[in-house]
């Protein structure tokens, strides 16, 4: 099918063009992924982390806590900070306590400033990457990080800006439904056939990966 025909679907379960513009999501401007400091990119990455598996308006609500808590995410900081402050971050009630989340943010840091070495900054590094192969970058943000496979790296690309699919549930059941996924979501072969798929669309309209991904998920019921 085409994307044309799907946009048509999503139309119609919106109740009409207007909704469906309503509900896409914001991309960055140019220039606005570069300028992101590193502080900002780990706190993030963090905030996804925290909220995966988890109630999300909670974190957002302890949020500032969060903020306080890390001290602003300075990834040259966190990179090597000591045991000692790990652990007492582990019985801080201005966060939730999971010590297993909290120790991701050293080695995401270190992830951050070995890229922003690399390409004079962590937003560089992403602002660089095409979304023609978003599969690339979430397998190597998984490689890479700590605890950013599933979707929480898809759900930190979206939230800063960068241009890219989500592969959430009923995203899934539409490739699915068309026929163009036919390997486990989380897999190299799940992504790479997601990729092939948003290409292809892309190609055809023009339009974002967010909002090809987000105009998919209301042909859902």
């Amino acid at each position: 099918m085409t994307f044309s025909r799907l946009y048509e679907q999503a139309v119609l379960q919106k109740g009409g063009e207007s909704e469906v513009r309503a509900r896409l999501p914001r991309l960055s401007e140019p220039g606005e992924l570069a300028s992101l400091s590193n502080d900002r990119y780990l706190s993030e990455i963090t905030r996804c982390v925290f909220k995966a598996g988890f109630v999300w308006k909670v974190i957002d609500n302890k949020w500032p806590g969060f903020e306080a808590a890390f001290d602003g995410f300075v990834p040259l900081y966190w990179q090597q900070v000591s045991p000692e402050v790990l652990e007492r971050l582990s019985g801080d009630e201005r966060i939730v306590r999971n010590t297993q989340k909290i120790l991701t943010v050293p080695e995401n840091a270190r992830m951050i400033v070995e890229a922003s070495r690399a390409h004079g900054g962590f937003g560089e590094f992403l602002a660089g990457w095409p979304s023609s192969d978003q599969a690339g970058l979430l397998l190597w943000l998984k490689q890479n990080g700590a605890r950013l496979g599933g979707n929480t790296a898809q759900y930190f690309l979206r939230w800063v800006g960068w241009d890219g699919f989500i592969l959430s549930q009923d995203v899934i059941a539409a490739l699915q439904r068309e026929e163009v996924l036919d390997a486990s979501p989380g897999s190299k072969k799940g992504l790479m056939q997601a990729q092939q798929a948003f290409n292809r669309w892309h190609e055809e309209t023009g339009l974002p990966y967010s909002h090809l991904s987000r105009i998919l998920s209301f042909t859902v019921d």
